[in-house]
């Protein structure tokens, strides 16, 4: 796959299952995440597999926005991935968290591939409020992954 269009990662002290449980549990998602605010499963599949779906409510700042998401890796303990689609047909963006097992716990690799088309590229930027949509991912991931070791190492 090629270069991701932002990517951070954190060490976490915690096991990668642990880690995983708590990417892949959405109760929690809100605790621990900097824009998506929610997330629920929709059709027949309600776990995190390949193929499974959902749908994620997100913000930035007074701007909300949904999307259905497919699940295209779901490996506990190691990937969890999906692909975005705007409107339910656009395919927009990948998200993907790596976990790899380290001496005092795992690290945690969040990436993001932006697949939109240039025109939607532009649509995102309005409806996301984001004009640099790669540099305010980046940030978010910072904090979602700040918030994710908060939640993963019990504090």
């Amino acid at each position: 796959m090629s270069e991701p269009s932002a990517s951070a990662s954190i060490e976490i002290a915690a096991a990668p299952e642990r880690v995983y449980e708590v990417i892949t549990n959405f109760a929690s998602l809100a605790s621990w995440n900097a824009e998506c605010l929610n997330a629920r499963w929709i059709g027949e599949v309600k776990e995190a597999r390949p193929g499974a779906r959902f749908v994620g409510d997100n913000r930035n700042g007074a701007r909300s926005w949904s999307t259905t998401c497919t699940v295209t890796a779901a490996e506990p303990g190691r990937t969890f991935a999906y692909q975005v689609r705007a409107a339910g047909v656009m395919d927009i963006a990948i998200w993907r968290f790596d976990l790899t097992p380290t001496a005092g716990g795992c690290l945690v690799e969040q990436k993001t591939w932006n697949i939109a088309r240039p025109w939607m590229k532009m649509v995102g930027r309005l409806v996301t409020g984001a004009p640099d949509r790669a540099g305010h991912n980046r940030a978010n991931m910072v904090r979602t992954l700040e918030g994710l070791k908060r939640v993963a190492e019990g504090g």
